[in-house]
């Protein structure tokens, strides 16, 4: 199969660890006889750096012509110490989401078996937690009418939904639900906020093409409690752009680091697929990083869009073995040796390979 990705690698670590991705996927292309194609564009802090802006039309066309989007991450401290800067990183991402219709976020949450005890919860309230979370991307309140008025001494941010927006984030809801355990969560404020009385009122109505589903509709707040008492509970969330940015971070604590959780943007025009931590520019060019979240979030690119089902378990696989081997970046080794990110890249790309186990050559 001939593979077309664009990595957009982005600022502070996303370099680093997209390159351990690109390693696997090439590995991978390697030993099942594919052919993979990659265009890399410019994105975040580095866009702006070269041409002055966050999300180019050259990156654009980039995108638009792939079958897939692998990316890093954006953002850099002279910007997020600049609250008056006129361009920032940010805005190319929200670019991104709505000229590529991102409109889904899909941010699954499960615990590793050799790590559950790196969470900050009890393990007998995290496992067998197998969840996901999906955020809405290109509406709500960071695409709302927003400024400033009085002279500047008072701001506002607009909530504002559609009921076709919404219908479109809970039909892959109810979709991913049937291929799970058939559960499904509204999450919302509808006791407060009209945008969640549209959600829920509109969830409602569609329940009755989906009555297989069990769905429960909950406050963000009540969910917000119930993830660190009880994430196993849940099964499919569905909720709007600022809960979900909330929550998903969130839950991310629940698998004991943010550097294992992958993610994927579904979009209208294509998809793409990242990590969920951020540039993390402190980290930035000193090889320590953990990239096991954009290899899992390859692993997710290669079975959601190309259905390379085998290939993406064989990744998965692989990554377990890591962990299980202490094969790991410093975040994660604890008392013992730390790996380098590209040294784990490069022990997992020799995985891949040999499908067997090898010796590193950071050994």
């Amino acid at each position: 199969m001939e593979l077309n990705i664009a990595q957009l690698p982005g600022d502070g670590i996303g370099p680093e660890v997209v390159a351990q991705a690109v390693k696997v996927i090439d590995a991978v292309a390697e030993k099942f006889g594919h052919q993979v194609n990659w265009t890399s564009g410019l994105t975040g802090a580095a866009a702006i750096d070269a041409v002055g802006d966050p999300y180019p039309e050259a990156t654009h066309e980039i995108c638009m012509a792939a079958d897939a989007v692998l990316f890093g991450a954006i953002g850099h401290p002279r910007y997020d110490n600049d609250p008056k800067a006129p361009v920032r990183p940010e805005q190319g991402l929200l670019k991104m989401r709505k000229k590529l219709g991102l409109f889904a976020n899909v941010r699954p949450t499960f615990t590793f078996p050799s790590l559950i005890d790196n969470s900050p919860l009890k393990r007998e309230r995290i496992e067998g937690t197998d969840l996901i979370i999906l955020r809405e991307l290109t509406g709500g309140i960071y695409f709302g009418e927003r400024g400033r008025k009085d002279g500047g001494d008072t701001a506002f941010d607009t909530c504002t939904y559609t009921r076709e927006e919404v219908q479109r984030l809970a039909k892959l809801g109810f979709e991913m639900a049937m291929n799970r355990r058939k559960k499904l969560c509204c999450v919302d404020k509808a006791n407060v906020l009209e945008s969640s009385r549209l959600w829920r009122e509109t969830v409602q109505d569609m329940e009755k093409d989906f009555p297989e589903v069990e769905v429960s509709y909950e406050f963000v707040d009540a969910v917000a409690m119930r993830l660190v008492q009880w994430p196993s509970a849940y099964d499919v969330l569905i909720t709007e752009n600022l809960f979900g940015d909330i929550l998903t971070d969130e839950a991310s604590v629940i698998s004991g680091s943010m550097g294992l959780m992958p993610s994927a943007s579904i979009g209208i025009h294509t998809s793409l697929f990242e990590p969920i931590h951020g540039s993390y520019p402190q980290a930035a060019g000193k090889d320590i990083a953990n990239p096991l979240a954009t290899v899992l979030s390859a692993a997710m690119l290669l079975e959601d869009v190309f259905g390379l089902n085998d290939e993406a378990a064989l990744i998965r696989e692989i990554v377990n073995k890591s962990l299980a081997e202490g094969v790991v970046t410093e975040d994660l080794s604890g008392k013992n040796k730390a790996y380098k990110t590209s040294e784990v890249g490069d022990w997992l790309a020799a995985q891949v390979r040999l499908d067997e186990a090898v010796e590193t050559s950071a050994s």
